[in-house]
């Protein structure tokens, strides 16, 4: 059922928000049959593409990262997914009230899972890593994830056409500033927890 949400958020989302909205899924499920899918793509994704293609930021001069640096750094990208998600489903739920919501922590958690689907699913672009490739196919995430948060949050949240806008507003505002902490997080990481090894390409 999962499968067919995720595809029909892409081909008709006002419809498929109020389907899954229908559905009633629990926070528990959300996390252990879709989020442990969805974040495992980026992180087995980059950890292919750095450690068998290698990274490249004008598409010449390949660098790889040896598999003993790159697999902790993929585990800690997948725990990090886990972490962002919760945390925006969190900042969601403490500011549904000022906007006139009333839903459970589940139905936040849907909300925060399906629109990040398209940035979860971008991650394939880590298969080849790019620089200019994979921010194309970020931003074009992006820019649908923002879509289906606009579109989402009145049927899932129950709000308001007028109030759902600035509410969108704000969780889009949280979800970039997650964005810019996780890599921040990761740039620390990498120079001092978990520091890349590179070999020949």
């Amino acid at each position: 059922m999962f499968l067919q949400h995720m595809m029909g958020v892409f081909y008709h989302p006002k419809r498929e928000w109020r389907s899954i909205k229908s559905e009633h899924y629990s926070t528990t499920h959300v996390f252990l049959a879709q989020i442990s899918v969805l974040a495992a793509i980026p992180a087995i994704a980059l950890f292919i593409g750095t450690t068998q293609v290698g990274w490249s930021i004008t598409g010449s001069d390949y660098v790889k990262l040896s598999v003993s640096s790159a697999l902790p750094a993929a585990i800690a990208l997948y725990i990090a997914m886990w972490v962002a998600v919760g945390f925006i489903a969190y900042t969601i739920r403490w500011m549904e009230k000022t906007y006139g919501g009333s839903v459970s922590f589940d139905e936040c958690m849907v909300l925060t899972t399906f629109t990040a689907t398209p940035l979860f699913l971008s991650g394939l672009a880590g298969l080849y890593p790019m620089l200019w490739f994979n921010v194309i196919v970020g931003l074009i995430a992006l820019s649908y994830s923002v879509y289906l948060l606009y579109s989402g949050v009145p049927e899932i949240m129950q709000i308001p056409e007028d109030r759902a806008f600035f509410f969108s507003t704000s969780i889009l505002t949280v979800g970039l500033v997650v964005l810019v902490g996780l890599l921040a997080a990761t740039v620390i990481l990498w120079s001092t927890v978990v520091p890349l090894s590179y070999v020949s390409g």
